[in-house]
């Protein structure tokens, strides 16, 4: 049996308020900025748009650019 790979970018599936590991990795990208975010660090997402983000400026950026 492997060992799971947790150095790469993880596969989410984001719900309202939390998310499932679909695929283990270290981090995902921010949707606008294209950053890694750690998944510890995690905080912003969009279960919508099966989106994550840095940081709640971003997110709010986003979601205000979603309802335009």
């Amino acid at each position: 049996m492997s060992t799971p790979d947790f150095s790469g970018e993880a596969k989410l599936h984001y719900s309202d308020s939390d998310f499932t590991i679909l695929e283990t990795g270290a981090y995902v990208m921010c949707a606008v900025s294209g950053q890694r975010i750690p998944l510890d660090r995690l905080k912003y997402w969009n279960a919508e748009l099966q989106e994550a983000y840095k940081d709640a400026q971003v997110s709010t950026k986003r979601w205000l650019e979603s309802r335009a």
